[in-house]
């Protein structure tokens, strides 16, 4: 079975992602099983300076969760559960500003190596 990919329009984690101008946030769904995929970066500070998102300079990061079902007064959706983390092999940060092709490729890489790893469930 081939999972599917849900592209969605906001940030899926990091408490200061309203800071951040780059954001990516994928759902991926393989039978029973979500799987939310999260890209920031370009956090900027109150006087406008980017700065980074953790201690280890990195200005884009990506990270992974299964997802639970969330009710909302607009509707249900699936989002990241955050007490079940996924790992993955793919580079997960990014330390410059200039970064962005290559955290915008590299959330893509994880979401392919993630669903890979679904699918591979099936054979």
């Amino acid at each position: 079975m081939k999972a599917e990919i849900q592209y969605r329009g906001w940030a899926g984690h990091f408490i200061c992602s309203d800071k951040c101008l780059f954001r990516l946030n994928t759902l991926i769904t393989h039978g029973d099983i979500r799987i939310v995929v999260s890209t920031v970066g370009l956090m900027r500070s109150h006087d406008g300076k980017y700065e980074s998102l953790g201690g280890d300079h990195r200005y884009y990061e990506t990270m992974a969760w299964h997802a639970k079902l969330v009710h909302l007064k607009y509707g249900d959706i699936w989002d990241m559960d955050v007490e079940r983390d996924v790992s993955f092999e793919s580079p997960w940060f990014w330390p410059n500003i200039e970064d962005e092709l290559k955290a915008q490729a590299g959330h893509e890489a994880v979401v392919a190596e993630i669903a890979a790893r679904l699918e591979a469930e099936d054979e």
